[in-house]
């Protein structure tokens, strides 16, 4: 609510216009305009913002997918996340990337059209230098990727784009297929320069070097499956049942984990007077009778029985028994 005049106040404002002080007209004029809000008819925005928040939770998905992957292809440390969405036309996303770059042309059955996936120079470049014995690094000069390198790539980009399956499983069920491979972006006009897209930018840290990965997807593509991308379909609270495929896709991934797995020879209680005398040759008694199997942990708990003894000139354990249930570590 507005205020309220006072007396003196309104008597102030009649004298005003009585005096000729304040138009009367030119009051009129101000009280009838309205606020103007620019529009731009050249990128109108097709997408809600439930849409954005549900394409974001969804690349979250991804997100954790993609990470899972590169860490078991890589053996290395690697976290990934959204980092921003936004409406632009296809012309604007096609002029921001670097020629040449990696591109990946792919569909989502049974949705009809072409969606994008790009990997930044630096990004490519840390994986081929991993896969290949390096340390993950980058270049500091883009170029084009030779024939071996290519084949590196693409063949991670077919996996990465089948992540895509389980990251939209819980709104549609669509089919992702690796169409081509493009490094000019000029030769990659899957619509339109003018019409709308969703760009989803994430950022992949591998090791040391961090690289963006951009998802080019089309108004037109999404268009028909847009009504399920609402914050209300995709926090229902339906039980959802398990499949036994969702269980076995789940292991798998389980399976690039790395732990670590320890062969516990005993331990031995000495003085630290003794400790700092030991010298070349010194032998500990250790509780552990040779007779008996060593356990062996895996992290915290133990899963195996073992015999210590030589394979060819490396020292190796042989497993006798399997503990089901494991026990944790004492101590």
């Amino acid at each position: 609510m507005g205020d309220v005049l006072s007396q003196a106040e309104i008597d102030a404002l009649l004298n005003a216009l009585s005096d000729g002080q304040v138009d009367v007209e030119e009051m009129k004029t101000t009280k009838t305009q309205k606020r103007i809000r620019v529009y731009d008819f050249k990128r109108p925005n097709k997408f809600s913002k439930d849409q954005i928040h549900s394409l974001h939770n969804i690349h979250e998905n991804f997100c954790r997918g993609l990470t899972t992957f590169f860490s078991g292809n890589l053996h290395s440390v690697v976290e990934s996340s959204v980092i921003s969405i936004e409406q632009i036309t296809y012309d604007e996303f096609i002029r921001s990337l670097p020629n040449p770059t990696c591109l990946a042309l792919y569909s989502l059955s049974p949705l009809e059209g072409t969606l994008l996936l790009e990997l930044s120079p630096s990004l490519t470049f840390a994986v081929v230098d991993r896969l290949l014995g390096g340390q993950g690094e980058g270049t500091e000069k883009n170029r084009d990727l030779t024939e071996i390198e290519k084949t590196i790539i693409e063949n991670r980009l077919v996996q990465m784009i089948n992540i895509t399956e389980e990251a939209w499983a819980e709104v549609y069920e669509l089919k992702p297929q690796f169409l081509s491979m493009e490094s000019n972006p000029q030769f990659t006009q899957i619509v339109a320069p003018n019409e709308m897209v969703v760009l989803i930018t994430l950022e992949v840290k591998i090791g040391e070097a961090i690289g963006m990965i951009n998802i080019c997807m089309p108004y037109l593509v999404l268009e028909p499956i847009l009504d399920k991308l609402s914050t209300f379909f995709l926090f229902s609270t339906e039980a959802k049942v398990t499949s036994p495929e969702q269980v076995q896709a789940i292991r798998k991934k389980i399976e690039w984990a790395k732990v670590d797995m320890v062969a516990f020879l005993g331990h031995s209680e000495i003085l630290v007077r003794d400790l700092l005398e030991l010298a070349k040759g010194d032998v500990i008694p250790l509780n552990q009778s040779v007779k008996d199997p060593l356990p062996i942990y895996v992290g915290d708990f133990m899963k195996f029985k073992s015999l210590p003894g030589l394979h060819g000139e490396h020292l190796a354990v042989q497993i006798t028994e399997i503990i089901e249930e494991g026990g944790e570590q004492d101590g």
